[in-house]
């Protein structure tokens, strides 16, 4: 039997170095343990603050919301991706918001129509030389906002909000039934045209605009409401459709199945408002919410990092807290409080026609007519935000790092704004004066106490913390190939009209 006596060790020979080893190992033991105090803290103060702001991980629940395999929304995918609806037949939905591009282009601005290459999308899309108002940039003034999770904003579509829920009720009319307000009508009152929520209503806008869908031919000097008459007699195949008809139509079958009316005319089912339903259906069946943040909310304390868990500490607490109160404006579980606030993220491109020489975007101003909404725009979402820059209303920020330190100081940014990050066809001559502008009217606001955007100053490694956090709020299905593959037409699917998009992008290869 042996005993600690009994034990011919060589600590027994050197005391000192059983006693030094003793102390190193208490002390790397002690250390270890605090790392793991120190996680613990952290995971208890994060679940402290997902309860205190009632967080679930997913703002999809208890939403009646379409699936990719509805006929409706099957119907809706193949007008989303025909140019048929494209006033001049050379511009999609998709051109502007393809799936394996983050819903949107990934494009600073926009090239709808007139493009060099039309199913050249994203990265190396141009404005042709023969287009209309060509001037060797985008045709576009803004960034095209994601169809990702497009079914969960409750409240206003579009970055100035000109598409918004009028009612208590958010999205859909029903309840109180106020409605929904739209471009076709003045500010404040009801679109009666509008359809069942705000997806179907803003449907109804980007086959109007002569930039992104109508052009400057077939449907020029028409309005709205002639526009969308001439798309649904295009597709219907009935009446005098400017521009004639379709050399190949097969519509009516497309709408029977979608729509589970196997007897229905031409004239009953193809409609402008079924062509925007179904285009609806595509649209907000793309729910994008299965984040590793969802599953870190859930209980998996393992679903995200530690840099990540410190950075959305920094971003749900308080300033007076020690953080950086971004969920002041990026609230809840979709990230967005549906307002709008003065960022002054810089301002590239045509602008929307403002300001002294016209290149100046003034954002929600141009709904409300209010000078405090001057140079707002919509706090966008944060879900999937890693795949769908450029960020800012005129895509000017070409890395989200770029984007928090915009947010953090909005002069600094400018006055060293990298203009080799920008495509060199993108119009820029008047940058930094409506730029500064945008700046001047933030500190005026602060100055006057109606900003929600205060100063704040964070340290290198607080910013990379926080983009740790960011990037968990993107769902890995939106850069899984196979994944996406459902909300792009395969070729097994009919082409009702041979006029699809078949996406390509800069080098040539299919997306």
């Amino acid at each position: 039997m042996y005993t600690e006596q009994s034990l011919n060790t060589p600590f027994d020979y050197f005391p000192f170095v059983k006693r030094s080893l003793f102390i190193i190992l208490t002390v790397l033991f002690a250390a270890c343990g605090s790392d793991n105090d120190d996680e613990s803290n952290l995971d208890d103060e994060l679940r402290g603050i997902i309860t205190a702001q009632n967080l679930t991980g997913d703002p999809s629940t208890d939403r009646a919301l379409p699936d990719i395999e509805d006929p409706k929304a099957q119907l809706g995918m193949k007008l989303f991706f025909s140019k048929s609806l494209g006033g001049d037949l050379d511009a999609a939905c998709v051109s502007c918001h393809h799936p394996m591009l983050g819903g949107g282009d990934a494009l600073a601005l926009p090239i709808g129509v007139d493009a060099e290459v039309e199913d050249l999308l994203g990265p190396g899309r141009l404005h042709k030389t023969s287009g209309e108002h060509f001037d060797g940039g985008p045709t576009v003034p803004r960034n095209s906002p994601t169809t990702f999770n497009i079914a969960l904003w409750d409240s206003v579509l579009f970055h100035d909000g000109r598409v918004e829920s009028l009612g208590k009720t958010p999205k859909m009319i029903g309840n109180d039934g106020l409605g929904i307000r739209t471009p076709d009508v003045a500010f404040g009152e009801v679109d009666t045209q509008a359809g069942q929520d705000l997806v179907e209503a803003q449907a109804r806008f980007p086959v109007t605009s002569n930039e992104e869908m109508k052009n400057f031919s077939n449907f020029e000097g028409t309005d709205n409401t002639q526009v969308r008459q001439n798309l649904q007699q295009r597709l219907g195949n009935y009446g005098a459709p400017l521009g004639g008809s379709l050399a190949m139509n097969h519509w009516l079958a497309e709408f029977r199945a979608g729509f589970s009316a196997p007897d229905g005319t031409a004239e009953e089912l193809i409609t402008f408002g079924n062509i925007t339903q179904a285009i609806a259906a595509y649209e907000s069946s793309q729910v994008f919410v299965d984040t590793p943040w969802k599953a870190y909310v859930e209980g998996d304390d393992a679903a995200i990092s530690d840099d990540a868990k410190r950075g959305a500490k920094l971003f749900f607490d308080s300033t007076d807290n020690g953080g950086a109160n971004c969920s002041a404006c990026h609230s809840g579980d979709f990230f967005t409080d549906e307002k709008f606030h003065v960022i002054a993220m810089a301002q590239v491109g045509r602008g929307k026609g403002d300001g002294e020489h016209g290149t100046e975007d003034f954002g929600r101003y141009r709904e409300t007519h209010d000078e405090t909404d001057k140079y707002a725009f919509r706090t966008p979402s944060l879900l999937n935000v890693t795949v769908t820059g450029p960020w800012g209303h005129a895509g000017g920020s070409s890395t989200l790092e770029q984007a928090i330190r915009t947010h953090l100081d909005p002069q600094a940014a400018l006055d060293h704004y990298d203009f080799s990050e920008l495509d060199p066809s993108i119009q820029t001559t008047d940058m930094v004066i409506n730029t500064q502008n945008a700046i001047d009217k933030l500190q005026a606001n602060r100055a006057a106490g109606m900003a929600s955007m205060p100063e704040l100053s964070l340290t290198d490694t607080q910013v990379t913390e926080l983009l740790a956090f960011i990037d968990t709020l993107t769902d890995p299905c939106v850069t899984d190939l196979a994944c996406m593959s459902q909300w792009v037409p395969s070729a097994d699917d009919s082409d009702p009209d041979g006029l699809r998009i078949h996406a390509i992008d800069g080098n040539g290869k299919h997306l």
